[in-house]
């Protein structure tokens, strides 16, 4: 009966685990653009710009996760 009044730890960390990525993932997305704008090279600009799409991709995927683990919850 006590079972009903706890919290699901492995939930709550992995929600917490998930919110501290998408921080992280924001200011790699930030780092992202800096680098861009401060190439020159057009490799360099290409590299960038893949990089960008990709924590751009991670991003999206990081929100909706979060937002359906929160649609759950009661």
């Amino acid at each position: 009966m006590i079972r009903i009044f706890q919290k699901n730890t492995n939930e709550d960390t992995y929600y917490t685990l998930l919110k501290k990525d998408l921080h992280r993932t924001a200011q790699d997305i930030q780092d992202a653009y800096s680098n861009l704008e401060n190439a020159i090279e057009p490799d360099l600009i290409d590299c960038y710009i893949y990089e960008l799409n990709a924590v751009q991709m991670r991003y999206k995927f990081l929100l909706a996760t979060i937002k359906k683990m929160e649609e759950s919850l009661p």
